[in-house]
């Protein structure tokens, strides 16, 4: 029986990454907040695909959630073959407009719970000699954006390096760097996105896709589109500063309203 586990399950990214997961077969262990709605997910999930769906009710954001998840990953048991690090969430406002405590809140989702639960699920992972582990971060690690920004590079950086120190060990880990992706996320924090331009989003489920074949490559960074890896190989030639002022500037077009 091949498990994954997601977290952050019940929309967006995550809910892509169920609903293809499932359709390959694979039993699915879903972590989010709202009860409700990952019973209904997992439902769905069984009764189109046949396969088991447990859940979890955790909010990451705490103690007790990050321990809920890490339990379930030690389980050797039932071992849980693929993880998916997706839960995440981003703040209205600039650095110094957000509360603290929301900004830690933040960071305890993005770096503490990812470098926890990856621990938690590669060290059973290494003494099986196989397994994957997928941290959904953002193209914003590579730009100097606020502390969403700064939470998305750690998780690509402690990503890339986990992976070389595991490499040769049968454990495979995934940065999955997206764009802007269309779901829940935006509307959560109140933030505008009328004047995005079209060609910018992305589709979850080829971000998805693209993700889960960049994993079985063995790549270590996933940026899955050709237009971002683009922006992203322009933004190299452009100085420091300039990005800052650039980057700070469409955050205001694109970001919180």
């Amino acid at each position: 029986m091949t498990t994954a586990l997601i977290t952050g399950a019940t929309a967006g990214i995550g809910a892509a990454f169920a609903r293809r997961l499932a359709s390959r077969g694979y039993h699915l262990v879903l972590a989010a907040r709202d009860t409700e709605r990952l019973w209904r997910e997992a439902t769905e999930l069984h009764d189109r695909h046949g396969v088991e769906a447990d859940v979890i009710t955790a909010d990451l954001a705490t103690d007790d959630g990050i321990a809920a998840v890490e339990e379930r990953l030690r389980d050797t048991a039932h071992p849980v073959d693929l993880v998916v690090n997706n839960a995440g969430f981003g703040n209205k406002g600039r650095y110094l407009e957000v509360g603290l405590a929301d900004e830690l809140a933040m960071l305890k989702v993005h770096c503490e719970a990812v470098l926890r639960l990856t621990s938690a699920a590669t060290a059973s992972m290494r003494e099986r000699g196989r397994g994957g582990v997928i941290n959904v971060a953002s193209v914003a690690a590579f730009f100097p954006r606020g502390t969403y920004g700064a939470s998305k590079a750690w998780v690509t950086q402690f990503t890339q390096g986990a992976a070389k120190d595991l490499a040769g060990q049968g454990v495979r880990l995934l940065a999955l760097c997206p764009g802007f992706v269309r779901t829940e996320f935006h509307e959560r924090a109140e933030m505008g996105t009328e004047d995005i331009p079209g060609w910018m989003w992305l589709d979850a489920d080829k971000v998805v896709d693209t993700a889960l074949r960049d994993l079985a490559r063995g790549r270590s960074l996933c940026v899955p589109d050709p237009r971002y890896k683009t922006l992203l190989g322009a933004s190299r030639l452009v100085p420091r500063a300039l990005l800052a002022r650039a980057s700070s500037s469409t955050g205001r077009k694109y970001g919180p309203k």
